[in-house]
């Protein structure tokens, strides 16, 4: 098992920074996302053009998402945080759809749940002593299963399928939190500082943005599964 320094003093003072910095820019991210959604939905001219730019606007998040991914650590912190707002926007624009499918009462209920799940794992990640850096390539062919089982689910339409799938990627996401929290604090504790810092707190950032909003549409599903909330029923 690998050992990291014991975040003592001027360490402790780092990682707190560094972590605090990270959670901001994701908490801005949720935040502006939730408020376009929000604007989004209550403009009934701006729901339709967003419904028929869907498709256009969702390749243009997965290439935001791939780009980040790929080149955040290489490129400024100013432009690496302007792609990562603009990734929010974007999600918060085709995120106002669930708004429409979904009763207010079942999103807000979700998206409490999450929060809280998201809370309680990430304090695990920080916390546990365990190291999980192993379980990284168990995640990503996780997520890879799961996205496959999504695809087949467009085909076959199977309602237990659809209540396996949520249940496996709630699971999957909240695992995911605790992995990408403790990541990101032995990234702290490396010693980590300046731009390179504010660079790796945005890509942290996007991680723990996508661990969240992913796991609040598996819990959205399950809400409307159990509860039949869906406004359209």
């Amino acid at each position: 098992m690998q050992t990291y320094p014991t975040t003592t003093g001027k360490t402790a003072d780092l990682v707190r920074t560094f972590m605090a910095r990270t959670y901001s820019w994701m908490a801005a991210g949720l935040a502006l996302t939730a408020g376009i959604a929000f604007f989004t939905a209550q403009n009934e001219a701006l729901a339709f053009q967003v419904m028929q730019w869907r498709w256009p606007l969702i390749i243009a998040q997965f290439g935001l998402v791939f780009f980040l991914s790929m080149f955040a650590q290489k490129v400024s912190s100013t432009v690496a945080g302007g792609l990562f707002i603009l990734y929010a926007a974007l999600t918060g624009l085709t995120f106002s759809s669930l708004l429409f499918a979904y009763s207010p009462s079942a999103v807000t209920a979700a998206f409490a749940t999450t929060a809280g799940t998201f809370g309680l794992m990430s304090v695990a990640g920080f916390v546990i002593k365990k190291d999980l850096s192993a379980m990284g390539r168990f995640f990503m062919f996780a997520v890879l299963g799961l996205f496959v089982a999504m695809i087949v689910n467009l085909f076959v339409a199977s309602s237990g399928l659809t209540l396996l799938i949520s249940i496996v990627g709630v699971l999957l996401f909240a695992g995911l939190t605790a992995y990408d929290t403790q990541m990101l604090r032995n990234m702290a504790l490396s010693g980590v500082s300046g731009e390179m810092a504010e660079r790796a707190a945005i890509n942290g950032a996007l991680a723990l943005y996508l661990d969240f909003i992913n796991m609040f549409l598996f819990i959205l599903r399950l809400f409307g599964f159990a509860g039949g909330s869906s406004s359209n029923d």
